[in-house]
């Protein structure tokens, strides 16, 4: 009933909730108290409103936006308070005070205020966005940026401006518990001055020189930098916020490249969830923008995501694009015909090329170049089951996708019925839960059978707990968590990734990654993934959201896995470890192997998790592990050799393809050349006639 009542309150916790029905039951209760009259009831109505309003913006609750759009946003609901504080008033019998009438001209002008405050603070934030916006892109010494004005003043402005009235409806409230028209007067005032003076303080942050250089200038430096910086190759992205992780993977590979790298991305959503690199990246939003940028410089651009911004580079003739992707699988996004529009499309191995192939989809043959998967340099190989903990299998489905389709992910069918066997299995298995990042964002009832799941791996992991065939060492753990606890702080006064609320001119203009920190943050992180393993027993069942660990982390974690049709299962063999994979559309086994290559060499799983012993047997004794060699097989089909390494693979085609687009280049201008010869001469002959 609460979960219910969350989802379609459009909050996220059971305290919002509660702080959401405190909000909508208060303002009913104003009414009732300026009605009786009662002081006393109207102030703790008041306070509740006050408070769960500002608890409520606090979290971020997406209920605020709904509630704009009814016409009860933030500024309507405290201007509704303000009159029926008036109303009391009146009701009090104080409606021929001059304090009554000082609080309506008080709140006249306060509101007055609004208009200009909401004006400036626009004003101001539009003035101080970039057209581009940067990190890791030398700015100061070719722009004067000034600092932005105090986040005291643009952070929540309308929040704390229309806060202001407190002050007003403290003093007033007093006023008519005691009769003290002093006490009204003065709250009045200091509501309307202190709302004066925030709208003053905001003024001077219009001026020109507390304002970053207009865009055609910054334009102009960026495009300078770019000749002297002379990018080879590029790697191009557009997307949602939520899809950041896309970009976010290749990261690692741009900065081992052996051309000079660039990030090109299109959304300031996008850059601001992206995690920290020493790459330049440069952030256009603007199609027209991108378009008048010198990139002719560029050779090889590359596309983790079919998208149509795609076209505002793709348009470009001087440099060649490949399509990359972000993950390898047997999806229907792994054939998109749009991959035609890419002077060629990368895969991790021969199953990347057949697999167009089959799906006859107009991507030529010769236009597939197989690099591997750099990605998976992480990946751990398998060793066999464990001597000193007992196994661990991960349960790592993918998300319900954007149709109804059965065969999406196993979630829906079959998810619980999987987690329940995993749990019960004897002899015993760890279970890890680490769901899609998108599971639940389109389908509601994907949302519920994950909470359904979620549910039983908490209950089994209090079970086990009381279990006595399971001894913990809560020394060890605690010792481990004050150890994460100390990592994780010193990796925050790093602060190597951007605050999305930060000024972007200033993140621009100090957005250089100190190297000396990226080092150590990238030790900090490898030294907090082991002790994050180690705050918890071995054979505690665990349900794993959220950007730490990484999924690769899970992996290597683990001897088995269950999933779904996805990259996930494409990477996961990269370790050789048993794995099984759910047949949710019921195609039945033989028909499931014909239609996903990764699946040859995994147990296959109905919806009711038969077959499930067969991957527990294999994760146990390597000796019963019937489909090793398939597997074996399989990585290399799917990811390609293991010598020359994934990277060098990748480094050899880029080079390859650069000297692709550089003959084409010189052809182009050996061809222009000569037609300018021949106009030349051509003219000179008609001269020569007409003089004779």
């Amino acid at each position: 009933m609460i979960s219910t009542a969350i989802r379609v309150a459009r909050v996220g916790s059971a305290a919002e909730l509660a702080a959401a029905v405190l909000m909508m039951l208060g303002y009913p209760c104003l009414m009732l108290a300026a009605l009786v009259p009662s002081t006393p009831a109207f102030a703790a109505a008041a306070a509740v409103t006050y408070l769960a309003d500002l608890y409520l913006h606090r979290k971020g609750t997406y209920l605020l936006n709904l509630l704009n759009r009814l016409r009860v946003g933030l500024p309507t609901r405290f201007l509704v308070r303000e009159l029926l504080l008036i109303l009391l008033l009146a009701r009090l019998g104080l409606s021929d005070e001059p304090v009554f009438y000082t609080a309506i001209a008080g709140f006249a002008v306060f509101f007055g205020l609004q208009a200009p405050h909401g004006a400036l603070v626009t004003l101001i934030g539009k003035r101080r966005q970039m057209p581009v916006v940067t990190r890791n892109v030398d700015l100061v010494s070719r722009l004067t940026v000034p600092d932005a004005p105090p986040r005291r003043l643009m952070t929540r402005a309308s929040l704390k401006m229309l806060h202001l009235d407190l002050a007003a409806v403290a003093g007033l409230l007093v006023y008519a518990l005691t009769d003290s028209a002093p006490a009204g007067f003065a709250g009045v005032a200091v509501t309307v001055v202190l709302g004066t003076l925030y709208v003053v303080a905001l003024v001077p942050h219009l001026r020109a020189r507390r304002l970053p250089p207009k865009p055609d200038k910054v334009l102009a430096v960026v495009s300078t930098w770019l000749r002297e910086y002379r990018p080879e190759t590029v790697l191009y992205f557009s997307g949602s916020k939520d899809s950041a992780y896309q970009v976010n993977m290749w990261l690692e590979t741009m900065e081992q490249l052996d051309s000079r790298p660039l990030i090109v991305l299109r959304e300031r959503a996008v850059l601001e969830r992206m995690a920290p690199t020493t790459v330049p990246v440069i952030c256009v939003p603007g199609g027209v923008h991108l378009m008048n940028m010198d990139l002719s410089m560029v050779r090889v651009t590359l596309y983790a995501a079919n998208v149509g911004k795609n076209i505002h580079m793709l348009r470009v003739p001087t440099m060649k694009h490949v399509f990359i992707g972000h993950g390898d699988s047997d999806k229907l996004a792994s054939v998109n015909p749009f991959s035609k529009a890419y002077d060629e499309v990368w895969t991790a191995g021969r199953a990347g090329r057949d697999r167009y192939a089959i799906a006859d989809v107009g991507i030529r043959d010769e236009d597939i170049v197989e690099v591997g998967r750099p990605q998976l340099a992480p990946i751990e190989t398998w060793k066999g089951a464990p001597e000193d903990r007992i196994p661990t299998v991960l349960y790592a489905p993918t998300w319900e996708g954007w149709d109804d389709n059965p065969g999406n992910t196993s979630i829906l069918l079959a998810g619980e019925n999987i987690v329940k066997k995993l749990v019960a299995a004897e002899p015993p298995v760890r279970v890890l839960y680490k769901p899609h990042p998108f599971t639940g964002t389109r389908s509601a009832k994907a949302a519920a059978a994950h909470r359904r799941i979620t549910a039983l791996i908490k209950q089994a992991a209090q079970q086990r707990a009381a279990d006595s065939r399971f001894t913990a060492d809560p020394a060890g753990q605690t010792k481990a968590k004050a150890e994460l606890t100390r990592l994780a702080a010193r990796l925050a006064e790093l602060s190597l990734s951007f605050d999305e609320k930060a000024d972007e001119a200033v993140t621009s203009r100090d957005g250089i990654v100190d190297m000396r920190k990226h080092e150590e943050a990238a030790r900090l992180r490898a030294e907090w993934n082991a002790a994050y393993w180690r705050t918890f027993p071995s054979f505690e069942h665990r349900v794993i959201t959220g950007a730490e660990p990484r999924l690769y982390d899970c992996f290597n974690a683990s001897e088995g896995m269950v999933s779904d049709i996805s990259s996930v299962v494409s990477d996961f063999i990269a370790s050789g470890k048993p794995y099984a994979v759910t047949d949710s559309a019921e195609l039945g086994a033989e028909e499931f192997r014909r239609q996903n290559t990764a699946v040859r060499a995994a147990v296959i799983l109905d919806n009711g998790a038969e077959g499930l012993d067969q991957l527990l047997g294999a994760v146990r004794d390597r000796g019963s592990d019937a489909l090793a060699g398939d597997r074996k097989e399989l990585k290399e089909y799917l990811l390609g050799p293991d010598e020359p390494t994934s990277l060098e693979q990748f480094d050899a085609a880029i080079a390859d393809l650069a000297l692709k687009a550089e003959a084409r280049n010189v052809g182009q201008e050996s061809r222009a050349a000569a037609a300018d010869g021949a106009a030349t001469d051509g003219a000179a002959l008609t001269k020569g006639v007409t003089t004779g």
